[in-house]
């Protein structure tokens, strides 16, 4: 298959449903002009609850009860880490040590650090994982999920929050919150009964049929969450963006080279994940810590509307495929 029928493929199996999802999300308050400014925040709120306590915790535990550990699988959330750490370091450097941060508040500077080491490997990964490797992909999008992002950004990333941005102590105690998270005890339940070989299938297609709603539902969010009428291109945005979105899936696949010979799908599964945009839980951390929202909304937003573009240049230039 040549680039462009590749490209057109994608488009409409992965980009159109995706946008349709988000832009859904994004004129609902429009539609429905009776809704308050609070209906609107209640419905978002109760919605991540919704795929938090339930359909997320549902495919987890299909997907993980249902894929045997392997080396290569694990090479999945080391190599993404990897990029993520880097990519971190690169943007310490220039929100910190560069003209661009110099008349930045720290809120800002380090909500825009986090955001730009952590995207959205789930719930845009999954559809893109799957048109690259097929069906059994979002496997790759589950365990780094859960072996790398949800540890590094409840560790590192709490931390760069209160250290460099809100200056104080009040750290979570990371493993009481991890612990706390129904996807985890859902992720755990799912590899124990694929290690004890007690996988009972109608179990698992029920709990798959459930957690297909994850992805809608979050994408449908999403369009609620991005500030449309402030999406102003400032210039630290549009840097941090670039980094997460073209550096960070180079890095990965600098380290992919460096470790492994040749390249396998597990390797070139984990440069895709790399060129993710900003994940979605970036709002919350800066909730959380009370950190610059506007600025975390800002990077969530341009990151999702540029990786329709950079996704298609990566796969030009021959780092996705």
């Amino acid at each position: 298959m040549n680039y462009f029928s590749q490209l057109f493929n994608l488009m409409v199996e992965v980009m159109l449903p995706l946008s349709l999802l988000v832009a859904a999300g994004a004129m609902w308050p429009r539609f429905f002009s009776d809704m308050s400014a609070d209906a609107i925040e209640i419905m978002r709120t109760q919605l991540n609850r919704l795929v938090l306590y339930l359909f997320y915790p549902c495919i987890l535990f299909a997907v993980a009860a249902t894929t045997k550990i392997s080396a290569a699988l694990l090479s999945v959330p080391l190599l993404v880490g990897i990029g993520s750490l880097l990519s971190g370091g690169i943007l310490y450097l220039l929100l910190y040590r560069s003209p661009l941060g110099k008349n930045l508040g720290d809120g800002t500077r380090a909500i825009l650090l986090v955001g730009g080491m952590f995207g959205n490997t789930f719930n845009i990964g999954v559809p893109v994982l799957t048109f690259f490797y097929g069906p059994d992909a979002p496997r790759y999008a589950v365990f780094n999920d859960m072996l790398m992002t949800m540890p590094l950004v409840w560790s590192l990333g709490v931390w760069l929050c209160t250290r460099l941005g809100s200056h104080s102590d009040d750290r979570p105690q990371v493993w009481r919150v991890m612990l706390a998270m129904p996807p985890i005890w859902a992720f755990v339940a799912g590899t124990l009964v694929q290690q004890m070989d007690l996988a009972y299938p109608p179990l698992i297609t029920a709990t798959r049929f459930i957690g297909l709603a994850t992805i809608p539902v979050i994408l449908f969010v999403l369009g609620m969450t991005i500030p449309w009428h402030k999406l102003t291109p400032k210039p630290e945005i549009l840097v941090v963006a670039a980094v997460k979105l073209l550096v960070t899936p180079l890095l990965v696949l600098f380290a992919a080279k460096t470790l492994f010979v040749p390249l396998g799908e597990a390797q070139l599964a984990a440069v895709v994940e790399g060129t993710m945009p900003v994940m979605l839980t970036l709002l919350m951390l800066a909730d959380r810590f009370k950190l610059d929202h506007a600025a975390a909304a800002l990077l969530v937003g341009w990151s999702t509307i540029l990786f329709w573009l950079t996704l298609p240049l990566l796969m030009a230039v021959g780092v996705v495929r």
